[in-house]
């Protein structure tokens, strides 16, 4: 029986680490490929090899790629630039496009590779009306899709389905929705809001909602899809919605912080933050709230992942098991003071 290696990409990011640490924990051989001099490739557990690089770059990918004869190698392509501005982007889209269509080309080339896991985003399917539940789709087109960063996995998403029915690609997709849990060392958009809910600095709360996952069982159905996920299949890893209100209210209970008073209605939210990007444009500060960030509160946001259950083996915990294992994790590192 061949040696088998796991190759991860962005193995220095919130979900990417968290995949990193869980294969260990399974004595699996995992080589990660990392920006150069990312602070955060500290946190990535010392038995992973680690291979710096640029998904930009076909010289350092065949750095990673390269294995020794006899090893079988398992790509989960993780990697990607998560922008929030809808304007468009060309190093996102030169990063979550071309990286994944150099991914791609090198997995087709190196004969080793027996499967590509594509982690695109619920960013990339069509948004069904409120009330609809959305489910995956067979494809992608960007224009059905809004911002940048969603456009860029619409996508690259199409590129992985397209290699998989014209060259032969042994390839699945996974969908995941928001992230939410501990080890978040970069400190992404997601623990940030929680941090200014914690720590009294939001004024006051939008009343929309959220989809927001567990990072380890985001991790543990992206290995999941490397075992049993369908060639050319996509699979939504989701969870149940969640209100803006209801998150508040389990923060308050986890961690005695002051409750939110007050919710904006939709509406008023929008109009707001028309201000503040118009504000912005005059005093160049990144304004508190955008337009495009009240959309996703507004949006639909009911994802299906039935699919990924039946076929995957794919749980869920409860949000309040998360958010308790993120306050104690927020807690030991000391971004927050709460006793």
């Amino acid at each position: 029986m061949k040696d088998k290696m796991y190759l991860v990409t962005g193995a220095a990011g919130f979900l990417g680490g968290e995949v990193c640490r869980q294969l260990i924990r399974r004595g699996e051989k995992v080589r990660a490929f990392v920006l150069s001099h990312d602070p955060a490739a500290k946190y990535i557990p010392e038995e992973a090899e680690l291979i710096e690089g640029d998904l930009c770059d076909q010289e350092s990918l065949e750095r990673l790629f390269s294995v020794p004869e006899q090893m079988e190698t398992i790509v989960l392509h993780i990697a990607s630039i998560v922008t929030v501005d809808p304007e468009y982007n060309q190093k996102v889209m030169d990063v979550n496009v071309g990286g994944t269509k150099n991914i791609i080309e090198l997995c087709l080339r190196h004969k080793e590779c027996k499967k590509l896991v594509y982690c695109s985003s619920t960013g990339a399917i069509p948004e069904l009306p409120k009330g609809e539940r959305i489910k995956e789709v067979a494809y992608f087109d960007e224009r059905k899709v809004l911002g940048c960063y969603s456009q860029s996995k619409a996508i690259a998403t199409q590129l992985v389905l397209d290699a998989v029915r014209e060259k032969g690609l042994n390839a699945c997709v996974v969908h995941p929705s928001g992230i939410l849990g501990p080890e978040d060392y970069a400190v992404g958009e997601t623990t940030g809001v929680l941090l200014q809910i914690i720590n009294g600095e939001m004024p006051s709360g939008i009343d929309g909602s959220f989809n927001l996952c567990d990072v380890r069982d985001l991790a543990n159905g992206t290995i999941l899809a490397s075992e049993k996920g369908k060639c050319g299949e996509c699979y939504i890893l989701g969870n149940e919605e969640v209100t803006f209100r209801q998150l508040c209210e389990m923060l308050h209970a986890e961690c005695g912080c002051k409750p939110m008073k007050r919710f904006l209605p939709l509406w008023m939210a929008n109009i707001l933050a028309k201000g503040m990007e118009k504000m912005s444009k005059h005093t160049g500060k990144r304004p508190l709230m955008t337009t495009f960030s009240v959309y996703n509160l507004a949006r639909n946001n009911t994802f299906d992942s039935t699919k990924a259950k039946k076929e995957l083996g794919y749980t869920t915990r409860s949000y309040e098991e998360t958010i308790h294992d993120e306050v104690e994790w927020l807690k030991q590192t000391g971004k927050i003071q709460f006793a």
